[in-house]
């Protein structure tokens, strides 16, 4: 088995997963190249001894030169680990168009771009890893965060098609499929992106900043919250996918994602919003004077999204 992939380039690391993988596979003795938009977040990684470069995956420029310094050293890169990534929050109806192609410039356009930017070197050295991070949400989707998780579908997709058709040059791709990560700043700026639009949607996004606040802070008990992991039990499993010489495409992170996933697997769209999505996170409710659509079916009671109310504890893990 391979024990030392060589060398690794990881996007995002200024804090979350991606610093959490960098400090993770350093300290196992992989030679790691941690790459942020601004280098000077990632002062403290190079005080480990780690190797760091400038690198947005959103710039075209900065992708071809971080790769061509670790081609230039080493022939190739031995694994990209694509950690870089934000949510865009909010209604469907409320994201602008500007917003849409933001998300996915960054989520999925950078991704893709710097995967294919590192494949010809792969293909040269037969050997190679790119791991995509994902999420729970590439598998299923919920209200408020529409294009985050559709740019995290486009990610399982590409990847799928990705694995096949990189298969035979001795390329192997891998999606890490976490659920909410406690110790990332994501909460925090996936509320601050929740646009304000209409009124239409104001109590659901008031529901939405609160609910996913509590998730990521703490600030009280969810069934979310109750079961986030830390960022270096994604980073933990992104090193055991690497090291290993035959990978599985996916790995689930965590028991919410492992149960819900496996949920989603099993019961019908309908039963699946009913008995999870509609329980566990804020939906919109038509607000007071609006018409009804004919023939619809009167509105029942609202549900609240479901909270923990045991008493504040260790981490459930």
């Amino acid at each position: 088995m391979n024990t030392r992939p060589n060398p690794v380039l990881i996007t995002g690391c200024s804090s979350g997963i991606g610093r959490a993988c960098a400090l993770r596979m350093h300290r196992a003795g992989m030679l790691v190249y941690a790459t942020a938009r601004r280098p000077e977040t990632l002062a403290g990684l190079e005080a480990e001894g780690i190797r760091t470069l400038r690198l947005d995956v959103t710039d075209e420029d900065s992708m071809r030169a971080a790769v061509d310094a670790v081609e230039a050293e080493h022939g190739s890169v031995g694994t990209l680990v694509n950690s870089a990534g934000f949510a865009a929050s909010g209604a469907v109806e409320e994201i602008g168009l500007a917003g849409m192609r933001r998300q996915f410039e960054t989520n999925v356009f950078g991704l893709a771009r710097l995967t294919q930017l590192v494949l010809p070197g792969m293909r040269a050295a037969g050997t190679g890893t790119v791991v995509n991070i994902s999420s729970i949400f590439g598998r299923y989707a919920a209200p408020g965060g529409g294009f985050y998780q559709a740019s995290k579908h486009a990610v399982e997709a590409l990847s799928d098609a990705l694995r096949l058709e990189t298969a035979a040059f001795g390329v192997r791709v891998v999606l890490i499929e976490p659920g909410p990560v406690r110790t990332t700043n994501f909460g925090a700026t996936y509320v601050d992106n929740l646009p304000s639009v209409s009124e239409v949607y104001d109590e659901f996004r008031e529901r939405t900043a609160e609910y996913f606040d509590a998730i990521y802070t703490g600030s009280r008990r969810t069934l979310a919250g109750t079961f986030t992991v830390h960022a270096d039990d994604v980073a933990r499993v992104v090193e055991r996918a690497v090291l290993r010489q035959r990978p599985r495409a996916r790995y689930t992170v965590g028991f919410l994602a492992r149960s819900t996933i496996a949920l989603r697997r099993l019961a019908p769209d309908a039963v699946f919003d009913h008995l999870f999505v509609r329980r566990v996170f804020p939906v919109p409710h038509k607000r007071a004077g609006q018409p009804t659509p004919a023939g619809a079916k009167p509105a029942g009671r609202r549900t609240a999204p479901l909270t923990c109310t045991t008493a504040p504890g260790k981490d459930p893990r």
